[in-house]
């Protein structure tokens, strides 16, 4: 298989990060020099994309400038269209995936120890380097993902962060066999997560202040969905906070049961608010955040979603409407992701 690859494609950039409802708007389509792979690297055409509450964070700058004028996007599904020199794990043609994670530095303590995810050299597609808000991108073959056979390129998009940042959240939320999960928040990676626990035999509770997403939550098979800060209705022996709102630890503290787990699985989160030991940290409860995700974590996530038929709902927009997926993002009660199609 060849294909032809154009000089120029069309790609969407930050301007200056604020507010996607800004006018002018952050975020300007333009066309740019198509990207050649470098040593190791394939490059991909972009079949999809998902829209993930990290690229608005990239956008309105939330999170510190890594690469001016930064083509967001990191959920990525696309065709292997041309390998670099060096490259050899991929061929021509090759559907892959390519994440948020692109690399580390393979010898720090942290890569040597298993633990990737902190290696202070690490780098973020769509944050450090362009992304898949364009028509072609480039991945370092390492970091790539085989996509099991049976998702489509749309469906299959979300699984690469949404769904990983999910699993480890998951993971690290140590939820006992058959025990009570609460998940505040709804939107593209919690009812990822949700699925994942329900099919284990977990007792989920949403917390979040959309009334859509409450009906998608008790519609997916959630035990029980209410307002953002209501009491549980049960004591819960893990959470996971997916909102990027820091008010709302104080109550998935108070929620949780003596030697209860809160994972806080966001890159960025507001303030928390004073928390009052008795309260919200005695008996023996924990609260850890969650940092990107390992390789390992995501060939686990991709096996374990196929075996059990773990499925995104999506809305799609066509890659031209960028912007209104964002914003669509900002507003959240999301029933599933968003996600950018390409002719």
């Amino acid at each position: 298989m060849s294909e032809t690859i154009p000089a120029t494609m069309r790609a969407w950039q930050v301007t200056t990060p604020g507010p996607v409802e800004n006018n002018p708007a952050p975020l300007s389509l333009v066309t740019k020099p198509t990207p050649a792979p470098k040593m190791g690297e394939i490059l991909v055409k972009v079949l999809a994309c998902g829209v993930c509450h990290t690229d608005l964070h990239v956008t309105e700058g939330d999170l510190p400038v890594h690469r001016e004028h930064v083509t967001p996007g990191h959920e990525i599904v696309g065709q292997v269209v041309k390998i670099g020199e060096g490259a050899h794990r991929f061929r021509l043609g090759d559907r892959i995936g390519i994440p948020w994670f692109r690399h580390a530095c393979g010898v720090c303590r942290f890569c040597r120890s298993g633990k990737e995810n902190l290696c202070p050299h690490s780098v973020y597609t769509g944050w450090d380097y362009d992304g898949g808000y364009a028509e072609y991108t480039t991945v370092p073959e390492g970091f790539a993902y085989r996509l099991p056979d049976q998702f489509d390129a749309v469906t299959a998009a979300p699984l690469l962060c949404a769904g990983i940042i999910g699993y480890r959240s998951y993971c690290r939320a140590n939820i006992p066999a058959g025990g009570t999960l609460g998940l505040y928040g709804f939107g593209g990676s919690a009812h990822l997560a949700a699925q994942l626990a329900i099919k284990q035999g977990i007792e989920v509770h949403v917390f979040t202040r959309g009334k859509d997403a409450q009906k998608f939550a008790l519609a997916l098979g959630c035990t029980s969905a209410q307002g953002a800060y209501d009491q549980s209705p049960v004591p819960l022996d893990s959470s996971i906070l997916f909102a990027p709102a820091g008010q709302m630890v104080p109550n998935a503290l108070a929620n949780l049961a003596p030697g209860g787990t809160l994972a806080l699985a966001g890159i960025h989160l507001s303030d928390v608010p004073v928390l009052n030991y008795q309260q919200h940290l005695f008996h023996e409860k924990v609260v850890t955040s969650v940092e990107s995700n390992t390789r390992r974590d995501g060939e686990e996530f991709l096996t374990l979603a196929a075996r059990l038929g773990i499925k995104a709902q999506v809305t799609t927009y066509p890659f031209e409407e960028a912007l209104t997926a964002l914003r669509r993002v900002k507003q959240g009660n999301l029933d599933g992701a968003c996600v950018l199609t390409f002719d």
